[in-house]
């Protein structure tokens, strides 16, 4: 071990001593202070540069990898910049070859959340900030966006968000300047993989229940504990009812997932599936399902039952946050909830009057059984989800934020 090594490490034990949260906020401002900040009013040309995860399996780096399909699909040039947060946890990567840097002129989208926006912004470096419009693409679970976000409005000419409800949590960091752009899914859907149910192990003539989550997304938030509850006071141990958990950084988050095996130890009709799938195994797992059912305290969107509508799957979801910018009481079946104050034991998704959902798992029980028991009415909700879906999805929101920051034409280029 070196000298230097030596000599910084009683300040490294210093620094791990501090709580998580106040770590995060103190990096943040320090690296705020070497931040490149963007010029106040730069010249825009036609194209659009997005920046995030845009290598990493993650629900930021998703929304990164589909604003640049979207873009591509309407005709502009893109460029795809790997600027995210680093890696954490060993998480899953995903192919991706650094191009050449955009052009001057060219506006830059960065689905960076304001913590570690001034470190992606040093890591481009202040030759590719200065001189473009710089805008923060930023998803956020609770109706209050936390007072540290402030942050990064300084280094923003405007927000971006994935839906009406983060958009009101945001509207109050920069009033008139945010602006709700939903993910174009419906222009470049999900793809299922020739994957049939027996390819997953499951029976042919079972019902079954899909629901698919990250870890990493916070344990808490996502809820499976909630959804095996209410599969469970739905159906018991019948056979012919299977639920699957989709789960995604089991290996990286032990606890949780030891946790959730508890909670299906003895229950012979839930299965747990923690490989690593390609989106299209996925979609086709999702496809492969009857019924995807998510009974989240909040999402600032919820990829996941929306790629499930595009698929034509029925849903049953908590009935609040920003999955309602594409569900309704036709299009899915929601589950109405008390909202209650967060606890986070990450100490993430915290912020002062802030709520989030308890869903009702008795009427969640009772639209399982419904659903299950009911393949009409299951195919009607189906269809009804995927006309919503698709309606909600397409260019028409990216095509107004890039016309109004100048850098699409005039002209629907889709027609």
């Amino acid at each position: 071990m070196t000298r230097d090594r030596l000599r910084l490490s009683p300040l490294h034990r210093l620094w791990r001593l501090l709580p998580a949260r106040q770590r995060r906020e103190a990096f943040a401002w320090l690296s705020a202070q070497v931040a490149p900040r963007p010029d106040a009013d730069p010249p825009v040309q036609a194209g659009l540069a997005v920046g995030g995860e845009v290598s990493r399996a993650s629900g930021l780096g998703e929304g990164a990898r589909l604003m640049l399909r979207g873009a591509e699909e309407l005709g502009l040039p893109t460029w795809a910049l790997d600027v995210g947060t680093p890696v954490r946890h060993g998480g899953a990567q995903i192919a991706f070859q650094q191009g050449p840097p955009p052009p001057a002129g060219v506006p830059l989208v960065l689905h960076v959340n304001p913590p570690v926006l001034p470190l992606a912004l040093i890591r481009l470096g202040r030759r590719l900030v200065r001189g473009r419009r710089i805008v923060g693409y930023w998803a956020w679970e609770l109706p209050v966006a936390p007072p540290g976000w402030r942050i990064g409005t300084r280094f923003v000419h405007e927000i971006w968000v994935p839906s009406s409800f983060t958009a009101a949590a945001m509207e109050p960091l920069m009033p008139g300047r945010v602006r709700v752009v939903r993910p174009p899914l419906a222009l470049a859907p999900p793809t299922p993989a020739p994957i049939g149910r027996d390819g997953f192990g499951l029976p042919a003539e079972a019902v079954v229940v899909l629901v698919v989550f990250n870890l990493a997304s916070s344990f808490v938030r996502k809820n499976p504990l909630g959804a095996i509850e209410a599969f469970r006071a739905a159906f018991g141990n019948r056979p012919d009812r299977i639920l699957v958990l989709k789960v995604t950084n089991a290996d990286h988050f032990k606890d949780d997932f030891t946790r959730l095996q508890q909670a299906v130890a003895d229950a012979p009709n839930i299965r747990i599936e923690s490989r690593l799938m390609p989106p299209d195994t996925l979609a086709a797992l999702m496809r492969a399902a009857d019924i995807v059912l998510t009974l989240h305290r909040s999402e600032g969107l919820g990829l996941v039952p929306a790629e499930a509508m595009l698929l034509g799957r029925a849903v049953v979801s908590t009935g609040w946050s920003g999955n309602l910018d594409f569900m309704d009481e036709t299009a899915a079946a929601l589950v109405p909830a008390r909202l209650i104050p967060p606890v986070d034991p990450r100490g993430v998704l915290v912020a002062k009057g802030a709520v989030w959902a308890d869903p009702d798992l008795g009427v969640a029980a009772a639209h399982l059984r419904r659903l299950a028991d009911d393949p009409i009415a299951r195919a009607e909700i189906a269809a009804a989800g995927e006309r919503l879906a698709r309606s909600r999805f397409g260019s028409e929101t990216l095509l107004a934020a890039l016309r109004g920051l100048g850098a699409a034409p005039a002209a629907d280029p889709l027609g």
